[in-house]
């Protein structure tokens, strides 16, 4: 017994348990089969499901859902990646809740609180992904902190140093206070923020540092606690208003030091005063210029952005507590000249949103130029496709313009660098302390040293340096390089993410494959969208305009939440989430389990013939679901995901319900005869095929109803449907059909006539053959008499359908006087209208002036009039 509505709480995780016990998403190699190959992008250990996720891991699904059905071997690798910053985070605040400081802890302390919370966290957003009808090969779930995938990122950390491809210097990097670590450029997002341009005198002094006189150099600055690392004030030699200063000194205010006025022309005369203050610890273009003159380096900002020592006043403050204190002293002092309101871009950590320091630190970096040239050029040349392809633009830029690659970040949580250093400062890279004491031992013959005596480098490896390898190292290609499982589902096929990490993650990947498989790791990069809210702002939980997705799954179904993401989703495009793309998706489960009730409600009668307008109709929709069919296929070749789905979406909601079924549905309590319902019912089956990858709840469960099923059976293995041919002529046919039905109804509605009233109906036309054969599905969807062909113009109304003219002579069903009334005042209003527009198109001034497709919409409204009022001074003749 099927129920009367819809509801996808009852049979989702039913069916979901069934696809589970039953195997259907496990993969193995299959020399049979050709392989599809999928590979998640790892969310982080620490997230749960988002809207950017529904979307991404629905397409991902669509995809391998499909070739699953059609007989590829599908193998989609689920996994998770460790983000160390992010991860570190949140045990922090873990811990603080707890009352104990990371600090206070040792390394090996510290991770079991990273393990736990992983244990306890880390598998929710994976759970979560079931709900959405994932159909990932859950025994396949990597995560890159287990010991096959942390060997691996050892091995090639190693591999890459041995080839002189990663080294250790020290150089301007990207500081996160709050997290206390580097963070790549990638990972700086530029805001635009409010800041005070505070106007400073520098007072110039003799050689030993007197004041001289008034006289000094005014400088504009937003950052004025760093004036006490100052080590030059820079002008350019061309500056006609400051030459005579130039190897002059002045004093920087506040603290008792001088510095040299140098020249230079790398700054701009024209902008603010023309005077730089050189501070090369804190800025990345001053830490250029101090090198190329020789200066200093101060560094008076610790690890979490407090002031030190060097700093001299208001040690341990807060940066931004000290920028307002030194305003204040400043003012007092009277150094201080004017402030300003001032908008600058300032970069801000991805991770924790803390304003980014430009810092001098040794770090480990590898070496981009080389090893980055095979994944430009092969994007370029198309061997790696990325959907759409106006990213390749982007990518191109970046890898041109690549720079060394900062792999090193301070932090416990994560792949520990796997160098060792002795006592006098040698270093020695290795896989373990051991394999680093039995280097030393041979390679220096310190044959008495000891492991004790050796220490590893604290840092750990940047997150993207293991997950560039994911493609490979979930299947052991790096530890096993000639495994079977790496043998057949490398290279992948298609990978599916959003742009913000094409240069992130993707095109290291591709830089990985290269180098360690040979080849690409992928063949095509689908780019998503945003999702974005009504107003077109980015969802997040600090604006509070992100939907819960496991709440909306919850209140929709899985189902519709797919199909709702995806109705407005283009390849690259961002998307304007509303919650009535999900109700529009739900309305469409409900429409198909309507329809599939209705079918499964008639009463069927073997003993009946079939009717001629039953046979017509069953022919035509078979070229329509071939037409369909081969649309989709077309979209799919093409990655056109969502117009796929509008395609199945029209099939199935208008052509198949509206219409199909509209013409061969019995009447009240008649029997149906049997060919008809096979057919019926064989489309269905089709259809749920062809929606599964979409759809995949409600098509099993409308499936399994078709007809009674095979035990273990599932539409999710079931074949994929293919386009058959297409008669274009009976298409054709149809649509003058469907447009002639539609007028006779339109006219039905106007004049207030029932359904139920019998018309006549007299045709004329060039293509009697045509209608003749549309005779039956004609009479039964307009409820007209039978059909006259005549050959002059008929009695009654008239409308037109592509060349051809209908009339119904509704003489006897209205009241003429009242119907000749109605139409002279249509025709009165639209001959006024007429008149409006023809006055507007004679005002030479509008003609002249206004745009282009503004007149033309004018003229096209005095077409259309013009011709309405034909139309109605030929009825009113008619009615005599």
């Amino acid at each position: 017994m099927i129920s009367k509505t819809y509801a996808p709480q009852e049979i989702e995780d039913k069916w979901y348990s069934y696809w589970i016990d039953n195997k259907f998403f496990q993969s193995k190699p299959n020399p049979d089969k050709e392989p599809y190959t999928i590979v998640i992008p790892p969310p982080n250990v620490t997230g749960v499901l988002h809207m950017g996720h529904m979307l991404n891991n629905t397409i991902q699904d669509i995809l391998i859902r499909k070739a699953r059905m059609e007989g590829k071997e599908a193998c989609w690798v689920p996994g998770t990646d460790h983000a160390s910053i992010a991860t570190e985070a949140k045990v922090v605040a873990m811990l603080k809740e707890r009352g104990i400081n990371k600090r206070d802890l040792t390394r090996d302390e510290f991770l079991e609180y990273c393990w736990e919370w992983t244990h306890k966290y880390g598998g929710i957003i994976l759970k979560q992904l079931r709900k959405l009808g994932a159909s990932c090969d859950w025994d396949r779930t990597r995560f890159t902190m287990e010991p096959d995938l942390y060997d691996s990122v050892i091995d090639v950390f190693i591999d890459l140093y041995n080839k002189g491809e990663i080294y250790r210097g020290h150089r301007m990097v990207n500081w996160d206070p709050q997290a206390r670590t580097t963070v790549s450029d990638e990972e700086v997002i530029m805001k635009e923020v409010n800041q005070k341009l505070v106007y400073l005198k520098y007072p110039l002094v003799d050689e030993i540092g007197e004041a001289l006189t008034d006289e000094g150099m005014i400088i504009a600055t937003t950052r004025p606690e760093t004036i006490m690392a100052d080590v030059a004030i820079c002008i350019n030699p061309n500056d006609e208003r400051y030459q005579h200063l130039i190897g002059r000194r002045v004093a920087i205010p506040l603290i008792d030091r001088t510095i040299p006025i140098i020249a230079d022309e790398y700054v701009e005369m024209e902008f603010g005063t023309g005077c730089l203050k050189v501070t090369p610890a804190h800025d990345n273009n001053d830490y250029v210029l101090g090198k190329r003159h020789d200066l200093p380096i101060i560094d008076l900002l610790n690890e979490d952005g407090t002031l030190n020592e060097k700093a001299q006043i208001l040690v341990g403050e807060d940066r931004f507590v000290a920028r307002k204190k030194i305003i204040k002293l400043l003012e007092e002092s009277g150094n201080l000249v004017k402030t300003e309101e001032y908008k600058s871009n300032v970069g801000h950590s991805e991770r924790t949103n803390s304003v980014i320091e430009p810092r001098l630190s040794e770090q480990w970096f590898l070496k981009m130029e080389k090893i980055s040239k095979p994944a430009l050029e092969n994007v370029m040349n198309d061997t790696v496709q990325l959907l759409p392809p106006k990213f390749k633009n982007t990518y191109r830029h970046w890898m041109e313009n690549v720079h060394d690659w900062n792999i090193s970040r301070q932090l416990w949580w994560g792949h520990r660098i796997p160098a060792y250093y002795l006592k006098d400062g040698t270093m020695i890279v290795a896989k373990s302390k051991r394999e680093a004491l039995r280097k030393a031992q041979h390679e220096y013959q310190l044959f008495a040293l000891t492991e004790e005596d050796i220490t590893q480098d604290p840092d750990v490896l940047d997150t993207w340096f293991s997950s560039w390898l994911w493609p490979i190292s979930v299947f052991n290609g790096i530890k096993d390089p000639d495994n079977e499982d790496i043998n057949y589902y490398y290279p992948t096929n298609d990978l599916v993410t959003a742009p913000e990490i094409l240069f992130f993650w993707v095109a290291r990947m591709i830089i990985a494959g290269y180098e360690y498989k040979g080849t690409y790791p992928f063949k095509n990069v689908y780019l998503t969208g945003i999702v974005r809210d009504k107003l077109g702002r980015k969802m997040s939980k600090s604006l509070g305009n992100s939907p819960d997705p496991i709440d909306l799954i919850d209140q929709y179904g899985a189902d519709s939440i797919r199909t709702g993401m995806l109705f407005s989703s283009q390849a690259g495009n961002d998307l304007p989430y509303d919650d009535k793309l999900v109700e529009q998706g739900r309305n469409f489960g409900n429409k198909i389990w309507n329809a599939f009730r209705l079918v499964k409600g008639w009463t069927v009668d073997s003993e009946i013939p079939q009717p001629d307008s039953s046979a017509l109709a069953i022919q035509w929709f078979e070229s329509k679901l071939n037409q369909t069919l081969a649309e989709v296929h077309d979209h799919f070749s093409k990655f056109r995901i969502s117009d796929a789905l509008n395609s199945v979406y029209k099939l199935i909601w208008d052509d198949f319900c509206a219409q199909y079924l509209e013409m061969l549905k019995p009447g009240f309590e008649q029997p149906i005869d049997l060919n008809t319902y096979d057919s019926t019912l064989d489309f269905f089956d089709r259809q749920m095929r062809l929606l599964h990858p979409f759809m995949p709840f409600i098509s099993e469960e409308i499936w399994q109803n078709i007809i009674e099923r095979e035990a273990n059976d599932s539409i999710c293995i079931a074949h994929f449907p293919q386009a058959g041919e297409s008669d274009q002529a009976l298409l054709n046919d149809f649509d003058i059909l469907f447009e002639l039905i539609s007028s006779i109804r339109n006219l039905r509605n106007s004049k207030g006539i029932s359904p139920k009233t019998t018309l006549p109906l007299a045709i004329r036309t060039d293509s009697r053959e045509r209608y003749e054969s549309l005779e039956t599905l004609i009479i039964k969807l307009a409820n007209v008499e039978a059909i006259r062909y005549v050959t002059e113009e008929g009695e009654g109304t008239s409308f037109r359908v592509k060349s051809d003219e209908f009339f119904i002579n509704l003489a006897d069903e209205l009241d003429v006087e009242s119907e000749k009334e109605n139409l002279e005042k249509e025709l009165a209003y639209t001959q006024g209208f007429l008149d409006s527009v023809l006055k507007k198109l004679s005002n030479e001034r509008f003609v002249q002036n206004a745009k282009g497709d503004v007149v033309e919409k004018e003229r096209q409204k005095q077409a259309d009039a013009e011709a309405r009022i034909g139309v109605l001074k030929e009825a009113l003749a008619r009615l005599g």
